[in-house]
């Protein structure tokens, strides 16, 4: 078991640099002009020239998924952010203090997850308008319920341990407690909780940019690059191709990496 984990820990973390250091070089460098046309370059195969081909517009696929893979990460990243940082505290004060506001705060959160969060996305979306902020907003604020669930969970489980008793008594505050004495040991199930909302949050984005109210043009997406390719399957699969590939290593790596996580800590 334990050097399967290791594989899981080791290969995840391998395909997560890839694909992230990948996505993140679209940040700074892109070998040519994503957004720069070439009639004599429409639909061209792979080459050493344009290592992913070109497009019907004759732009450089590489470059694209470079920008494409970019924005998905940090729109992945924000979401991920927004949805954990207030996860987090909701999740903690009802966890630690329990009582009405834990209760309705909880039935609020069971109302927003009964729902799938794409659709809730497209629904706020329709009332907000497109663009890459406004999915960011709305992918934002339908991730806190999740996060806020899983805190809890674990503020409920430590809240009443000897250690959170000996504190009480020592007369430390209520948010020392919380954010000193109880928090640092949730982080091996919190680690392992980013990595599934990572993934959710790519796929999310992806689904959005794929159905045209996510990033729009001049931008793009990897979401946004397969829905713009799919009609060019048949006779330049390519285009579809080399965008899935770098969103299928992304999501597979990180995957892999809370995968090893949650086998670390039953192993513990």
């Amino acid at each position: 078991m334990r050097r399967r984990k290791n594989w899981y820990l080791t290969l995840g973390l391998i395909l997560a640099v890839l694909s992230v250091g990948y996505s993140g070089l679209g940040l700074f460098w892109t070998p040519y002009s994503p957004t720069a046309y070439s009639a004599a370059d429409r639909y061209a195969g792979p080459s050493l020239a344009h290592l992913f081909g070109c497009d019907h517009m004759g732009r450089d696929v590489f470059s694209r998924t470079l920008e494409g893979a970019s924005a998905t990460l940090t729109i992945a990243l924000a979401v991920l952010a927004i949805g954990f940082a207030a996860g987090l505290v909701l999740g903690a004060l009802c966890g630690y203090y329990g009582g009405a506001a834990d209760a309705f705060v909880m039935r609020l959160c069971d109302a927003i997850a009964a729902f799938p969060s794409v659709l809730l996305g497209l629904v706020v979306i329709a009332i907000i308008g497109p663009g890459k902020y406004n999915v960011i907003l709305a992918l934002g604020v339908l991730f806190i319920p999740s996060f806020a669930r899983l805190v809890r969970g674990e503020f409920l489980k430590y809240r009443d341990w000897d250690f959170v008793r000996a504190a009480r008594l020592m007369g430390v505050s209520n948010l020392r407690i919380i954010f000193v004495h109880i928090l640092p040991n949730t982080w091996p199930v919190l680690l392992s909780g980013l990595t599934i909302g990572f993934n959710n949050a790519v796929l999310a984005e992806a689904s959005m940019s794929y159905l045209g109210v996510g990033v729009t043009p001049p931008d793009t997406s990897l979401g946004r690059m397969i829905s713009e390719a799919q009609s060019y399957f048949a006779t330049s699969p390519w285009l579809i191709l080399f965008p899935a590939l770098v969103m299928i290593l992304m999501i597979l790596g990180v995957g892999m990496v809370g995968e090893g996580i949650r086998e670390r800590l039953g192993d513990g």
